[in-house]
């Protein structure tokens, strides 16, 4: 094993790591106190704790973990699932080491629902990142993702966890656990999603200009940026028009900006946000990214 592989494997479980734990605090601060109803196998073992309070909820989301990692190692493979076991390992000690050390009391239900939704997205961010799962529903999302890759992962969970929220909430006897608890599997969605696909926002920009030889000889040259020349018709003009597209990154949006008008004052210009830009400059496609 060579030292840049070693040195990614490290840097991957350090991140699996910090987001197991963080995780498992987040859970025990902001859910269990204050009654928010939570999905996937960990609701269900909080609804096991609500009436068997003896079986902790870290335990107890271990042992269900057990068949759906078996099933899992058919259809993903060894690598995801080690990684998913070592995190489903890390945030159930978490979450049963944090409520033992540590007296987490109440606060506003609907401060704890939107910061615990989002902390908590922001710690699956992390860990789907670098190729884990928490296990439970995370894993059968990812199970689902393969015949469905168009789904991202943030919005997946927020449906297959919206029917143990509910369980939760009967077992609370409380409707109001499962409204708060809708608000944080939202909020986690969206910032799963965020830490996921927002950071790799890139950008597209249109360049219509009289010299758009020049301007793509320069963003070539200068930029280090791929430019595809597109062919266009002015509609008032009836004129030809070559129509530059070229993907790059936000911070180099103001270099783009005065290359092009150096050469041309007038150059007409669009810039549109980009997603998933895979290929040279951008990053490397895997077949089983989430």
């Amino acid at each position: 094993m060579s030292k840049v592989t070693v040195k990614k494997t490290a840097e991957a479980y350090f991140w699996i790591t910090v987001g197991s734990i963080l995780y498992g605090f987040v859970f025990d601060w902001f859910y269990t106190p204050n009654l928010i109803g939570y999905g996937g196998i960990t609701g269900i073992g909080q609804v096991v704790n609500a009436y068997l309070p003896f079986i902790p909820i870290g335990m107890f989301v271990f042992v269900i973990n057990i068949p759906l990692f078996i099933l899992g190692w058919k259809y993903i493979g060894g690598h995801l699932l080690i990684t998913s076991l070592y995190s489903m390992v890390v945030s159930s000690v978490a979450v049963d080491a944090f409520a033992m050390v540590i007296d987490f009391q109440p606060m506003d239900q609907t401060l704890a629902a939107i910061c615990g939704g989002a902390a908590i997205g922001f710690s699956l961010g992390l860990i789907f990142a670098k190729g884990a799962t928490t296990g439970g529903t995370d894993l059968v999302a990812r199970l689902v993702k393969l015949k469905m890759p168009w789904m991202p992962m943030g919005k997946m969970l927020l449906i297959i966890d919206m029917a143990v929220v509910v369980l939760v909430a009967i077992a609370f006897g409380n409707l109001t656990t499962a409204l708060y608890g809708f608000i944080a599997q939202v909020a986690c969605a969206y910032v799963t999603d965020m830490v996921l696909y927002g950071m790799d926002t890139a950008k597209v920009a249109y360049i219509i200009s009289d010299r758009a030889q020049a301007i793509s000889d320069v963003i070539v040259r200068d930029l280090d940026r791929g430019v595809t020349v597109l062919r266009g018709e002015g509609a008032y003009s009836g004129s030809e028009k070559r129509v530059l597209m070229c993907a790059f990154k936000q911070k180099e949006i103001v270099d783009l900006k005065e290359m092009i008008f150096e050469i041309d004052k007038k150059a007409f210009i669009i810039v549109c946000n980009a997603h998933e830009v895979t290929g040279n400059g951008f990053k490397t496609y895997r077949k089983d990214e989430v």
